[in-house]
């Protein structure tokens, strides 16, 4: 008797496995779905997009995935169905769509650190996302930047190369990170990283690349390693938030300023989404710009004829100025033309960003096929700034070629910060930064590779054994 039933219950978990493993290797859609495989259950692809290149090219998941499927596949990601996306057409058509046919979307790894940000709300009242972009434009806009944050900038890099001179050795990664969480951190509430304990901007380096990880919170992982420097910052923030509602005559003319006057008008701004838009401010900012910048400062280290033209062209601003030791002006900014260019083509390359994430409202036709509602739609940058068919010899660093390439060409295939409506807000924070930076190092130091520097996407852009340098200061004469 019990045999007969062990040969049922094993008959019926059989069929029950083929009928759902059949189902997971072909989801239901109304149409046809786009080329591709789900991979194992559950896992689907997850090990396989992980696996790491020592390239500064597309990811290798990415690129033989394009090769055999085209431009446009699906797959599966942490449990999550997923259509990759390269074409620029499509991508385009997309991102100006927002809120129609797609909305913003975070991995669960993300969600996590950004607790306080619950991405439904914040899709479903498009206010918030209006008022946020808003006050993030005046806090680190081209206003903003012109009338206040340009020299503070200066101040800030100076003392930070100062320090870096005294140095034997310099992680150039570790040590840009530190510099942007800092003085992003002291714009948006004042943070002192000399007086709060323990300076946790440095604990930030490769964030991204932990945040890219199995989202596993056990020590000794990437992802919990991501968690604790999280909570580091958010306990910080906590605080600072607290003391400035406990003792409201304190002001320091800082976002956190504005943000608690207007919690008084906007019912969606508690005290736990404040502390975590906040730390979502800080990471988008001090992540992507840091891997961009050392990426730049090795790129141009290692082509001496960019160094020279880079260094002439900075110089020249120094030798028109009446005062010689005067601060950077925004004119002076926007004459950095080759300075420009530079910084385009380190993005260009860097495509720090894996991937872009939306999530479909409704199913989406493109090239006959269906991407279904509820789907993740992932538009990898790299594979659309290194595409050969728009940029010659793309994995070149070439920042003459930003001379001859249109508006018409940079709008659909250059998308270092988003398109469309959810275009990053800090994106001219972000390149003035970097030419402030670019600019106080080339006039005032000189410095050499000592180790390090192996370009690694993991899929996130990363530095085998970082990237070490040694900075010495210029002296006259």
């Amino acid at each position: 008797m019990w045999s007969v039933w062990l040969s049922v219950i094993s008959g019926l978990l059989i069929v029950f496995s083929t009928h759902w493993l059949y189902r997971w290797r072909n989801p239901k859609c109304n149409g046809k779905l786009p080329p591709g495989s789900m991979g194992f259950p559950l896992i689907g692809e997850t090990l396989s997009f992980m696996v790491s290149n020592k390239s500064i090219d597309t990811p290798l998941f990415v690129k033989k995935r394009m090769e055999k499927y085209g431009p446009i596949f699906r797959t599966s990601l942490v449990g999550r169905p997923v259509v990759v996306s390269s074409d620029p057409e499509f991508n385009y058509q997309i991102f100006q769509q927002e809120g129609k046919l797609v909305e913003r979307w975070y991995m669960d790894s993300f969600s996590k650190l950004l607790q306080g940000l619950d991405a439904s709300g914040y899709n479903a009242h498009k206010n918030i996302h209006k008022y946020l972009r808003n006050i993030i434009l005046g806090t680190f806009g081209t206003e903003a930047l012109k009338e206040k944050l340009l020299p503070k900038l200066e101040d800030a890099i100076n003392e930070k190369l100062q320090c870096w001179s005294k140095l034997s050795s310099l992680e150039v990664k570790k040590g840009t990170s530190a510099m942007i969480f800092d003085f992003t951190a002291a714009q948006l509430f004042s943070y002192e990283p000399n007086k709060s304990g323990e300076n946790i901007g440095e604990s930030f380096d490769n964030f991204l690349e932990g945040l890219m990880a199995f989202p596993i919170n056990i020590p000794g992982t990437a992802y919990h390693r991501c968690l604790q420097n999280q909570k580091a910052a958010v306990n910080i923030i906590t605080n600072t938030l607290e003391e400035r509602k406990r003792n409201p005559e304190i002001r320091k003319g800082d976002f956190l300023d504005q943000i608690l006057a207007d919690m008084k008008t906007e019912s969606f701004l508690t005290e736990k989404f404040i502390i975590y838009m906040m730390f979502g401010l800080i990471l988008a900012s001090f992540e992507t710009i840091s891997a961009t910048l050392t990426l730049a400062i090795k790129l141009i280290t290692d082509n001496p004829k960019v160094l020279q033209e880079l260094t002439e062209e900075h110089e020249a601003i120094l030798n028109n100025r009446e005062d010689a030791d005067s601060g950077l002006t925004w004119k002076e900014y926007k004459s950095m033309n080759f300075t420009h260019n530079v910084i385009n083509e380190s993005l260009r390359l860097a495509s720090v960003a894996p991937g872009i994430l939306r999530r479909t409202l409704q199913d989406i036709q493109v090239n006959g096929y269906t991407i279904p509602k509820g789907w993740t739609l992932m538009v990898v940058p790299s594979a659309i700034q290194l595409n050969p068919r728009t940029y010659e010899d793309p994995l070149a660093f070439n920042p003459w070629r930003w001379q001859d390439i249109s508006a018409n060409v940079t709008a659909k295939n250059f998308i270092p910060f988003g398109a469309g409506m959810m275009s990053c807000a800090g994106a001219d924070f972000s390149k003035v930064l970097m030419a402030v930076f670019l600019h106080a190092l080339v006039t005032k130091y000189r410095w050499t590779a000592i180790k390090g520097g192996v370009v690694i996407r993991s899929p996130a852009l990363g530095f085998g054994n970082g990237f070490h340098i040694q900075v010495e200061a210029k002296h006259d004469g």
